[in-house]
C-alpha cells in the first residue's frame, strides 16, 4: 500500500487514510436511502435491486478512483441527477426506466469518448463560468422542490399551481419538519455525517410515533439485483427525440465532476500550478462508474463533494477511496433497514432539501450585476424546478445565453460551440 498509495509521499498513513475514508463514507451514506427511494420507490424500479446496484456502482467508482487516479474522492448516483431520471424522465415525460438507464449508459460512454480524446477540455471551456454555477444551482432548487413536495409540504393548488398544504398537522408532515430541524442543527454544528445521523434519527422518531414502519431486521443477505442487471435499453435510448436527455446527463456529470475534482483535490493540497495531475484518469473513472452503474441498474455516478469532509481528517491518497468502496459493499447487507424507511418520505425529504441547498450556494459566484449573464443564468435555475425538468432548464438558458450577449455587444465573447448548442436547442422545441 505503500509503495502503491505512495503515503509518505503524501504525508499520510494507512490509518489516517481508513479513518478518512469512513469519515466520508458517513456523509455521503444517506444516498443509500434516498436513492432507491427516488428511483425505486417513487420511480417504478424494484426497490432491492437499486438498492444493491447503489451500493456496488458506488463502490465501483470509488475503487477505480482510488486505484487508476490514487485521489481521496469518492462516487456514487448523483443527487439531482437521480431525481430528474425519475421525476422528469421516467414520471414526466413517460420514458420507460430501462429506456432511461440506456441514456445513462450512452452518457458514460460519450463521457468516456470524451476524455480519452481530450475533446472535454474544449466543451469545459465553452461553457461561460456562470451557466455552470447556474445549473448546479437550479438543480438544487429542483431536488428541494421535490423534496418539499415528497414531503407533503407543497401540494397542488388550483389557484397558483401549487401551495402550502392546509394540514400542516399530518404526522409525516410533522416528522417532516421535525427531520429538517434535526438535519439543520447537524450541519450547521458540522457534525461528520450530519445529514446521515439525521435520517436516522428521524427514523428512530417516525419508528417511534407509528409515521415509519419498524424493520423486519437489521441485517440479512442482499435482494438480488436481477430485476435491474443489464435491463438498460440502448437501442431504445438512441432515437432522436431522446438526444436531450442523454445531453442533460452527460452535461451535468461532466461539470459535476470536473467542480468536485478540483475543489477537492485543491483542498488536499494536490493541484499543481492551478492543474489536475491525472485528469484523465479520475474522469474516465467517473465516465466508466457511470457505465457500470448503468449495467448495475441506477442513474449517472459521480464524485462526490462530501469527499470534501475526508480530506479534511487527513485523506490525501485513493486508499480513502478505496476504503469507501469496502464500506459501500458492506452495507449491502443492511438493506432491511433501507426498505423500511426508503418509502417514508418524511425520513428522505430532510436530506433532498438540504442538500438542495448546499448545491444551490454556488449561485453567489453569478455575475448578477451584469444582465447579460444574470438573465440566462436565472432563467436556467429559476426554470427547473418550474417546468420539473432539469433538461429543459439547461436548454431555455443556452438558448437565452447568446441572445443577451449579442444584445449586449459581446456576441464575440461567445463560444461557438454555445451558438451550436442554442441553435440545436431552438430545433428541438421546434420538432421535438
Amino acid at each position: 500500500m505503500e509503495k502503491f498509495f505512495q503515503l509518505r509521499q503524501h504525508g499520510t498513513n494507512v490509518r489516517t487514510e481508513m479513518l478518512a475514508g469512513l469519515t466520508t463514507f458517513m456523509t455521503m451514506a444517506y444516498i443509500l436511502v434516498v436513492n432507491p427511494a427516488i428511483l425505486g420507490h417513487d420511480g417504478g424500479m424494484d426497490l432491492g435491486a437499486v438498492f444493491v446496484a447503489t451500493a456496488l456502482s458506488a463502490a465501483l467508482g470509488s475503487l477505480l478512483m482510488g486505484l487508476l487516479a490514487n485521489y481521496p474522492v469518492a462516487l456514487a448516483p448523483g443527487m439531482g441527477l437521480n431525481a430528474y431520471f425519475t421525476y422528469t424522465v421516467v414520471l414526466g415525460m413517460g420514458v420507460p426506466w430501462q429506456t432511461a438507464l440506456g441514456a445513462v449508459f450512452i452518457s458514460g460512454v460519450i463521457f468516456l469518448l470524451l476524455t480519452v480524446t481530450k475533446v472535454r477540455e474544449t466543451i469545459i471551456n465553452a461553457i461561460p463560468t456562470g451557466m455552470k454555477h447556474a445549473v448546479a444551482g437550479g438543480i438544487g432548487l429542483f431536488i428541494a422542490f421535490v423534496g418539499l413536495q415528497n414531503a407533503g409540504i407543497i401540494v397542488d393548488n388550483q389557484g397558483t399551481l401549487v401551495g402550502l398544504n392546509p394540514d400542516l398537522s399530518d404526522p409525516s408532515v410533522l416528522l417532516t419538519f421535525f427531520g429538517i430541524i434535526v438535519t439543520t442543527f447537524f450541519v450547521v454544528r458540522k457534525v461528520r455525517g450530519g445529514i446521515f445521523l439525521a435520517m436516522a434519527v428521524t427514523a428512530i422518531v417516525g419508528m417511534l410515533t407509528g409515521v415509519v414502519p419498524v424493520p423486519k431486521g437489521i441485517v440479512s443477505a442482499p435482494p438480488s439485483i436481477a430485476p435491474t442487471f443489464l435491463q438498460m435499453d440502448i437501442l431504445g435510448a438512441l432515437e432522436i427525440g431522446l438526444f436531450t436527455i442523454i445531453f442533460a446527463f452527460l452535461f451535468v456529470d461532466l461539470f459535476d465532476t470536473m467542480g468536485t475534482l478540483v475543489g477537492v483535490t485543491n483542498q488536499a493540497g494536490l493541484l499543481k500550478d492551478g492543474k489536475l495531475p491525472r485528469a484523465g484518469r479520475a474522469l474516465s473513472a467517473d465516465a466508466l462508474a457511470t457505465i457500470g452503474g448503468a449495467a448495475l441498474g441506477t442513474s449517472t455516478v459521480t464524485s462526490y463533494i462530501e469527499s470534501s469532509t475526508g480530506v479534511a481528517a487527513g485523506g490525501r491518497t485513493g486508499l480513502t477511496a478505496v476504503t469507501v468502496a469496502v464500506l459501500f459493499v458492506l452495507s449491502i447487507f443492511f438493506f432491511p433497514l433501507v426498505e423500511a424507511v426508503a418509502g417514508a418520505a418524511a425520513v428522505t425529504s430532510p436530506a433532498l432539501i438540504v442538500v438542495g441547498v448546499m448545491m444551490a450556494a454556488s449561485l453567489k459566484e453569478i455575475e448578477w450585476k451584469d444582465l447579460a449573464e444574470a438573465i440566462p443564468a436565472f432563467l436556467t435555475l429559476l426554470l427547473m424546478p418550474l417546468t420539473y425538468s432539469i433538461a429543459t432548464g439547461i436548454a431555455l438558458g443556452f438558448i437565452a445565453y447568446p441572445l443577451a450577449k449579442w444584445f449586449a455587444g459581446k456576441g464575440r465573447e461567445v463560444h461557438p460551440i454555445m451558438y451550436v448548442l442554442a441553435v440545436f436547442f431552438v430545433l428541438r422545441f421546434i420538432f421535438l
